[in-house]
């Protein structure tokens, strides 16, 4: 069994990422990334400071634009419109969930394709679907990115993504398939989730719930991939993926924390320096 360290690879990438901003500043292009932050919820405030703490180690700009939790969704769209007119700002992240009020898709679909670093905006997602050169979601790219650091190829595996969110599973499920994998989708009202992953070469899970999957749910030998984030009542970060017994059946496995969580970081500024390159262009 060996640990696919998703913290190791993605100080990597910082790293390039830190001398490829560099030599952009040199030719006068500032990479700048504008965040909106709607509300109070104490996990998107977390993220938002990784995200900002991120930037300032790689030299990417950043900005935050805190809104209360009440605010109107024209409001939003308003500064969503005049971020796409910053000729300064190339990339705009949307941090979810947005208050109930809001209508998510509408706010996605306003940033403008060019600066869709997170890859929601339906033509990203069309590029995705059908392989061509687009913004990815960051959460899947890192896992693609940390099966390539590993040597891991996909092409002709059977694979089971567990999750079907438009954010993690479907993006998940479209990056294998142009990876060659064969991909079985398994989702809330899937009736026998044991069926589809204990066949899997590789498990890939992101649902948000502790020990979801366990050890008599995975072959041996099995790639698993835990894209879960949960927080226990001690205060313990988590997976999905009942780690202490699953890790001794697997051939690879991430952890939680530090397996895939920092490479959608990693992934969110390689995404910005992305449209930094082309704004040089």
């Amino acid at each position: 069994m060996q640990i696919l360290d998703g913290k190791a690879l993605s100080d990597k990438i910082k790293n390039r990422i830190k001398e490829e901003t560099k030599k952009l500043k040199e030719k006068g292009i500032v990479p700048g990334l504008a965040v909106i932050l709607v509300g109070d919820d104490p996990a998107s405030h977390t993220y938002v400071r990784m995200k900002e703490k991120a930037c300032e180690t790689t030299g990417i700009y950043s900005i935050v634009h805190k809104m209360p939790s009440d605010i109107s969704e024209e409001k939003i769209l308003e500064t969503i419109r005049m971020i796409n007119n910053n000729p300064n700002i190339d990339g705009i992240l949307v941090q979810l969930p947005l208050p109930p009020q809001i209508d998510t898709q509408k706010v996605l679909e306003t940033i403008v394709p060019e600066k869709d670093v997170d890859g929601f905006h339906p033509f990203n997602v069309g590029k995705l679907v059908l392989g061509l050169d687009g913004f990815v979601p960051c959460t899947p790219l890192g896992v693609m990115r940390l099966l390539e650091e590993y040597e891991i190829d996909p092409k002709g595996l059977d694979v089971c993504v567990v999750g079907a969110s438009n954010i993690v599973g479907k993006p998940m499920l479209n990056l294998l398939l142009n990876a060659f994998a064969t991909v079985d989708i398994c989702h809330i009202f899937t009736k026998d989730l044991a069926f589809h992953t204990k066949r899997a070469d590789m498990v890939i899970v992101g649902v948000g719930k502790p020990n979801l999957i366990t050890a008599d749910m995975v072959k041996e030998g099995a790639i698993v991939i835990d894209i879960g984030i949960n927080r226990l009542e001690d205060g313990r970060l988590v997976g999905d993926v009942d780690f202490e017994n699953v890790a001794p059946k697997t051939s690879y496995i991430t952890p939680v924390p530090g397996g895939v969580g920092p490479m959608t970081i990693a992934m969110l500024l390689e995404n910005t320096l992305k449209a930094a390159k082309r704004r040089l262009k």
